[in-house]
């Protein structure tokens, strides 16, 4: 007679599976730099000036963004996406920051005199640390790059914005939605 053996397999969990903020959430600072560094110059290669060279910077945290917010929902299974602007960004400058960044943006802001336009400011970007701007290009702000993480995730959200970064109380992303995003971001408010 035969006879079945069944054994306890442990299912195998994806790395999609494990929650990000569940994890250690550490990463070696000298590869950090080194693997930023290689991705500077690499743009810095492809570029011919500091404007070029942030576009391009700011083009592949777009691409990153767009991953990130996709991955942390696939991650957490309780977190829901936000419909609403200010949650949005509130969600930003908090949860993604601690998950990505060991802690949460310095300040949210919003603009005084244009409704479409919010302020994060962090004042010592991890990215600016590691990295020595030469005089000749005197204005490359390299956490650009972040603010193309935060274009990606907000665009991919629905809320279609430009973010730029520039050198005020350390470095602020200035966030510019679009008409459309306010328009119904006022309408849900009424509602």
């Amino acid at each position: 007679m035969n006879t079945i053996q069944i054994s306890n397999m442990r299912q195998k969990t994806s790395i999609l599976d494990k929650s990000i903020s569940k994890g250690k959430g550490e990463i070696n600072m000298n590869c950090f730099a080194l693997m930023f560094s290689e991705l500077v110059q690499y743009c810095q290669g492809k570029a011919h000036t500091v404007n070029e060279l942030q576009t391009r910077l700011s083009d592949l945290g777009q691409e990153v963004g767009t991953k990130l917010i996709d991955l942390h929902f696939v991650r957490e299974k309780n977190s829901k996406r936000e419909i609403k602007l200010l949650n949005m960004l509130l969600f930003i400058k908090s949860t993604f920051w601690k998950n990505f960044f060991g802690r949460e943006a310095d300040k949210l802001e919003h603009s005084n005199d244009d409704d479409s336009t919010y302020y994060i400011i962090e004042k010592e970007p991890l990215v600016n640390k590691f990295i020595s701007v030469p005089k000749d290009k005197g204005n490359l702000n390299c956490a650009i790059f972040v603010g193309g993480i935060i274009e990606g995730i907000l665009n991919s959200s629905g809320f279609n914005a430009k973010v730029t970064a520039h050198w005020h109380k350390g470095t602020t992303y200035m966030v510019k939605f679009e008409d459309h995003v306010i328009t119904r971001d006022k309408q849900m408010d009424e509602r």
